[in-house]
């Protein structure tokens, strides 16, 4: 992670982009640990997270996933966010990204506007494809990151259906160690 170490309950700061430098999320999180999976950061109930013209609160425990750098570069180009089971409609969502760099304690990737989507309801899909597709346009993304945009969008589909891990509910050790780590501070 760029030389800084990181401990179990440090805060970390994620900062998305989108194509051509312009923000888009950012928030604040707690670093939780790595296992075969990647990197598991907390992020509770109650932490603000805005992108430009728009600001929301968690209103649920969440468990974001940095793919292990153990992977391939190009199995990478995602970062996963997993929702508490009392979540209100959301179980799994993935943001199809450039590979997620640490500098620092701050975790940056660029959104490329594909997400795969698992309901509570256990409905999975693919979404904002036609964001992709104007984009692909109007920003100008090469060819090589189109094709791995797509792949990815067609590995991590399969393995969400297929509750592949880390899909698999691998993420509720983590869950609990964020629950304790909230329920201490």
């Amino acid at each position: 992670m760029g030389g800084v170490a990181i401990e179990v309950g440090d805060r970390v700061r994620i900062e998305m982009e989108k194509w051509g430098g312009r923000p888009h999320w950012r928030f604040q999180a707690t670093w939780l640990g790595v296992d075969r999976h990647g990197e598991w950061i907390g992020i509770p109930t109650g932490t603000p997270m805005s992108r430009p013209g728009m600001g929301l609160v968690s209103s649920n425990d969440q468990l974001g996933l940095v793919p292990s750098v153990d992977l391939p570069e190009d199995q990478r180009w995602w970062l996963a966010t997993f929702h508490a089971p009392d979540a209100p409609r959301v179980s799994v969502y993935v943001d199809i990204t450039t590979p997620p760099r640490w500098e620092g304690s701050v975790l940056r990737t660029v959104d490329l506007d594909l997400d795969v989507i698992r309901l509570v309801d256990g409905h999975v899909f693919v979404d904002d494809e036609d964001e992709f597709a104007e984009h692909q346009l109007q920003l100008g993304y090469p060819p090589d990151v189109v094709a791995l945009a797509e792949a990815t969008r067609d590995r991590v589909d399969a393995a969400i259906r297929r509750d592949d891990p880390p899909f698999d509910g691998s993420h509720q050790t983590w869950l609990s160690l964020l629950d304790d780590l909230t329920a201490r501070s």
